[in-house]
């Protein structure tokens, strides 16, 4: 609600920069608007931020797009650990590159003017984590981007003198950002910036669990709890895969119907189970021919994930948790 009141009060006004000659700010500090969040439980404040250049190895960013992920909501509310305020939050951006750092690598293809979108997950393909086809958890910027600073350990956004931290090394609530080079994906000059904006996290974090994660196989029957932006996008993921049944999990009966635009086969709500006297994970089992295949928890709940995990079908199902539970929670199951 916070982040929802902030955004309903003002908006960035909308422009395109493809049809503006880039403004001659190379090397010079930039003064625009940008969402800050002050402190843990309060609106986001519009204000006028200063944005320095960029410094090795770094990219600036003309922010056109920003979507709103629930893991903003999540830091602003207090519960995440690593929230660290006053910052500028956004994750979920779409941009052209500004201007360009010093020491960018070789191989770095990024020029003024292109399309781009920031990425919370480095890739500086150069870590034994990006070089190991297991995972795409980069470490490359890890260390200081969970400190809210640029890989120097130094901060890119002031606020009448105070610094303001980064977030997710991509804090797109700003119409201006400094992000690292190997946080920055380049995409097609035609891609539509207010849509793509979404690749930076929901819909990629979905589809890539069902695609990169789980390697779902086609004829295989998935579970999807929670049918928000990035269980939808797990759905889509497990259409594309050519899963045979898709089955959506919800507590708001309003959600079926899209859902079942994106690709579900089956929609159940655990309220409609409960005075049972069965957990609603066994009555998944009893139901669904001994349970499923995959399945994938985007909720963010410790009791959904255990759902999610004894629901999976004896011998070879695989669970696979998405949602961030609230700090300092653990999740249990029977051994």
């Amino acid at each position: 609600d916070h982040i929802q009141n902030s955004f309903i009060q003002r908006s960035f006004s909308p422009r395109n920069p493809r049809e503006e000659k880039m403004a001659e700010t190379a090397g010079k500090v930039i003064s625009c608007r940008a969402y800050v969040a002050w402190k843990a439980g309060e609106d986001l404040k519009l204000e006028t931020i200063q944005v320095e250049p960029p410094k090795q190895g770094e990219v600036r960013i003309k922010i056109v797009a920003t979507a709103v992920c629930h893991t903003d909501a999540y830091t602003l509310s207090g519960q995440d650990s690593e929230g660290l305020f006053p910052c500028i939050l956004g994750h979920e951006g779409a941009g052209v590159v500004e201007s360009l750092g010093p020491g960018l690598d070789p191989d770095c293809d990024l020029k003024v003017g292109d399309a781009v979108i920031p990425l919370y997950t480095a890739e500086c393909r150069k870590c034994k984590f990006c070089l190991s086809k297991k995972t795409n958890l980069c470490q490359a910027v890890r260390a200081t981007q969970g400190q809210g600073a640029m890989p120097d350990g130094t901060s890119r956004f002031s606020c009448n003198g105070t610094k303001i931290y980064h977030y997710m090394g991509c804090s797109t609530f700003a119409e201006y950002t400094v992000v690292s080079q190997y946080s920055v994906a380049k995409i097609r000059a035609d891609a539509p910036l207010d849509k793509v904006c979404l690749l930076g996290c929901g819909i990629t974090t979905g589809v890539g669990a069902v695609r990169n994660t789980c390697k779902v196989e086609k004829g295989a029957t998935v579970a999807v709890w929670g049918l928000g932006a990035v269980g939808l996008a797990v759905v889509h993921g497990a259409q594309l895969a050519g899963a045979s049944r898709i089955i959506g999990i919800d507590l708001n009966p309003k959600k079926e119907k899209i859902a079942r635009e994106f690709g579900i086969t089956d929609f159940e709500n655990p309220k409609n189970y409960e005075g049972t006297g069965k957990s609603f994970q066994s009555i998944l089992v009893d139901k669904y021919d001994g349970g499923f295949d995959y399945t994938f928890e985007c909720v963010g709940n410790v009791n959904t994930m255990r759902q999610a995990l004894e629901a999976c079908h004896k011998g070879w199902g695989v669970s696979c948790i998405v949602g961030v539970a609230p700090s300092g929670t653990e999740i249990s199951t029977r051994p």
